[in-house]
């Protein structure tokens, strides 16, 4: 686990999102599993400006993280600090 998915982790815990589930994943990936009551819309929607929130509680160098919502339904991706297989360059 790089030491920026770790505090990604810690920070995530830390908000007590009640019924969440928050695992590392693999090198750069977070799991985040939520309540099937859970709209995953809404929270899709509001990604952007909640990781921003949260990203300046962290101060360690940043690395590609690839974020995993699901709520046993439906299931998205968000990728933060993408890099350029991510973006689609077709080299």
């Amino acid at each position: 686990m790089s030491a920026y998915q770790e505090k990604w982790v810690e920070v995530l815990e830390a908000a007590g999102l009640d019924g969440w589930k928050i695992e590392a994943v693999d090198d750069y990936d977070i799991l985040v599993e939520m309540p099937n009551v859970s709209d995953l819309k809404i929270v899709r929607d509001n990604v952007p400006q909640v990781i921003a929130a949260f990203s300046l509680d962290i101060d360690v160098p940043k690395d590609r993280l690839r974020f995993i919502f699901k709520n046993g339904n439906e299931v998205f991706d968000y990728i933060l600090n993408p890099n350029q297989e991510d973006l689609g360059s077709g080299d």
